[in-house]
């Protein structure tokens, strides 16, 4: 007689980090939105928000560098000049594009276009990374598009404006994050996720500080309201520093594949408090797009994995 084998228990500890990671992350688009509704800049937004990220981010770097002599060997220049360089594609650029997408487009429907950055990933893994095409994924990626589609029709008919530069600066900022993934991944395999970030992030978030300084000007900071430094405060802990480290600590736990499947949580956390907060639509046409972009984003996951896990 035989047994068959015992399923490991739930880490549900590491699965309530990973969503509460997803779920702060996905609050960054309202308070984007609130802070432009203040009449903040796009470049005065990003700016506050790694303003308060960057002591954090600096002092874990001083950490790490004390604690682990041995990394410092690792920080030879042209390590750190690539690090940098990737940095400021994930960090700053891709930030920036969505941030300007916002001013343009609702807090809904970026996340959802933002949600679609798994199929570039698999299409720049291919065309450029050597990795192999799996056409069965493409039905998920035509679900998810279809979905936007009809969102994006529903716009076009009721509110025209922006809607195409802001798509557009939306799908940057996905495209720019899925080929920072590829390069990201091959650098934290040199010097190591943490030491990766903290770099990575140190320097985006300087380029944004003084990008504003240029654009608006120091004078700027000494008219904001104590409302937008709330704002700013919470965009860099609770929409920055404190997800990153839910998540970190996550996929330490789960898995970066158990992390990613509570992804999904992140655009319906969004719809809701950007009908709730934000006040902004929410009709049949949205239901049936936002079903199918998470469908569709289900599906690619889904089978994706199930590839995974497939000998070769």
């Amino acid at each position: 007689m035989t047994t068959s084998p015992i399923a490991p228990p739930i880490d549900t500890l590491g699965y309530a980090l990973a969503l509460g990671g997803a779920s702060l992350f996905s609050t960054k688009g309202i308070f984007v939105k609130l802070a432009l509704a203040e009449g903040i800049s796009i470049e005065s937004t990003l700016a506050l928000r790694m303003l308060v990220a960057l002591p954090v981010y600096l002092v874990i770097l001083v950490s790490l560098l004390q604690r682990n002599g041995q990394l410092r060997t690792l920080l030879t220049p042209s390590k750190v000049l690539a690090t940098m360089g990737v940095g400021i594609l994930g960090y700053y650029v891709s930030s920036y594009l969505d941030f300007a997408g916002l001013a343009f487009v609702s807090a809904q429907y970026e996340r959802l276009v933002l949600f679609t950055y798994p199929f570039f990933v698999l299409l720049f893994g291919v065309w450029f990374f050597g990795d192999r095409m799996n056409w069965r994924l493409l039905p998920a990626m035509f679900i998810s598009y279809g979905g936007l589609l009809v969102i994006f029709t529903w716009n076009m008919s009721i509110r025209p404006q922006g809607l195409f530069i802001g798509t557009a600066l939306v799908l940057g900022s996905a495209i720019t994050f899925a080929f920072y993934q590829h390069l990201a991944r091959r650098q934290m395999l040199i010097l190591g996720s943490a030491l990766f970030t903290c770099i990575g992030m140190s320097t985006a978030a300087a380029l944004a500080i003084a990008q504003s300084l240029i654009v608006d000007g120091p004078q700027a900071y000494a008219g904001f309201s104590p409302s937008v430094w709330l704002i700013g405060l919470t965009l860099g802990i609770f929409c920055t520093v404190l997800p990153s480290f839910l998540l970190n600590t996550a996929i330490a736990r789960i898995g970066p594949r158990g992390t990613s499947s509570t992804a999904s949580f992140g655009p319906i956390i969004t719809i809701t408090l950007a009908v709730l907060i934000l006040g902004e639509d929410f009709t049949l046409f949205h239901a049936v797009g936002t079903a199918m972009v998470l469908l569709g984003s289900w599906l690619f996951a889904h089978r994706e994995s199930a590839s995974r896990a497939e000998p070769s």
